[in-house]
């Protein structure tokens, strides 16, 4: 009772606003309203994991168990300013609960289970400390907070920042991220885990193969991949 009233005290000294349409949030309402929660275009890839858009970027590339994303992303679209205040605007916040609005609508189709840990997406150290923080681990851990998957943030680096990719060709994408990522030699995951790689958003799926590429050198890995974001083609 007394969290509630001192939600509802903070909304009144500063209202909180929908990250989608602007309007203002209610006290149980968390970065999107109702309304816009409703009306998100999700992928539904949720419901068919090893068969779907998403999967099938990776079919003869890379071995993914299953892979999804909770909504289609399209540039300057209104569900892309949820991607944009993430990713440009510092709303770290927004990462955190689009991870556990997720987390709840996967987990009731089972997609976690048998998931041993999660890796993000890394950053370079300078582009992390320029935005202050790395979304995909922001959304790991919103999903952490709902599922209690442990979230490995060592397990690989990123050694280079690549040119950006959007007027590249899906080959083209996959060179230009070629060899971005390495293991930590000071921290390689356990072997014969199943590993569910987190980013924020999939276009091509080329950084996501060039992570893979890295965990498949494990011994009895496993990978699934999930996203926040599919672009639609």
């Amino acid at each position: 009772m007394r969290i509630s009233l001192l939600t509802r005290l903070l909304d009144l000294i500063s209202p909180r606003t929908c990250i989608v349409c602007g309007a203002r949030l209610s006290p149980t309402e968390d970065i999107v309203c109702q309304s816009c929660l409703l009306h998100l275009p999700r992928t539904g890839f949720a419901n068919s994991p090893k068969d779907n858009p998403m999967a099938r970027l990776f079919w003869g590339l890379m071995p993914v168990e299953q892979a999804a994303a909770m909504i289609y992303h399209q540039p300057r679209s209104e569900s892309a300013r949820i991607i944009y205040n993430m990713k440009y605007a510092g709303r770290a916040d927004a990462a955190i609960a689009m991870g556990r609005i997720m987390a709840c609508e996967f987990a009731e189709k089972g997609f976690f289970d048998g998931i041993d840990v999660m890796v993000p997406v890394p950053l370079t150290e300078s582009r992390k400390r320029k935005r202050g923080y790395n979304q995909s681990e922001l959304i790991a851990r919103g999903i952490s907070e709902v599922t209690g998957i442990p979230v490995d943030t060592k397990a690989m680096e990123r050694t280079a920042f690549s040119a950006s990719q959007t007027s590249l060709t899906r080959w083209e994408r996959q060179d230009n991220v070629k060899d971005s990522f390495s293991l930590n030699g000071r921290h390689i995951p356990a072997a014969n885990r199943h590993v569910l790689i987190v980013d924020d958003v999939v276009t091509s799926g080329a950084t996501t193969m060039a992570c893979g590429s890295c965990l498949t050198s494990i011994e009895g890995i496993r990978l699934s991949v999930i996203t926040l974001a599919f672009t639609k083609s």
